[in-house]
């Protein structure tokens, strides 16, 4: 699971780094409601700064998704199957829509940052005329580290389909929710020292 464990890492490194952007929009949103609403003297560059730093966090945060397994599933069902039948599901899944989607995303998102750069491309929403050809080439990108991450969905379901077990995620965050049942749980458990 080192390989597996190494495309999570990367992964895991990319979402974090990019999701400092909330913070850049965060800031930049305060900022520009103060000058504009405060100081009559609204910025000609935030409005394009939020759109590519929101661009930016939901593209290159794909694969930390996947990678954390936060996307949105359709699990009514899926969760009542046993561990063997959810891995075979996955990796044709994987297959037959996941694969082909990543594909289309990084050769149409190469051609449109191919075509962006060629042409210096600015937003034609600003009247800065900011360059929005370095992140259109987030798309390509976003892409191949979604593919990168998949591969080691797919060796994820090639274990559990032969062990009968999900292998262990690299953990980087827990639901607000886990978190309080295991704080509930500790102070039973501190209260009652006998009982588990």
């Amino acid at each position: 699971m080192r390989f597996v464990h190494a495309i999570e890492g990367l992964s895991l490194w990319t979402g974090r780094a990019f999701g400092w952007c909330i913070l850049i929009l965060t800031l930049s949103v305060s900022y520009e409601v103060f000058v504009r609403y405060v100081l009559n003297a609204p910025t000609v560059w935030a409005f394009d700064m939020m759109i590519q730093m929101y661009g930016a966090l939901f593209l290159m945060c794909g694969a930390y998704a996947l990678a954390q397994d936060t996307h949105v599933r359709a699990d009514v069902v899926y969760r009542l199957f046993p561990v063997r039948v959810q891995a075979t599901l996955d990796f044709v899944l994987y297959f037959l829509f996941f694969f082909p989607g990543i594909i289309a995303l990084v050769w149409y998102g190469y051609e449109i940052a191919s075509d962006s750069w060629r042409y210096k491309e600015v937003s034609f929403n600003s009247p800065a005329s900011i360059q929005i050809y370095f992140f259109k080439s987030l798309i390509p990108l976003a892409g191949g580290l979604l593919a990168i991450q998949g591969i080691a969905e797919l060796v994820r379901c090639i274990f559990a389909m032969r062990s009968g077990v999900w292998p262990e995620r690299l953990a980087d965050v827990k639901e607000t929710e886990d978190l309080l049942t295991d704080v509930d749980l500790d102070a039973i458990r501190a209260v009652s020292p006998g009982k588990k």
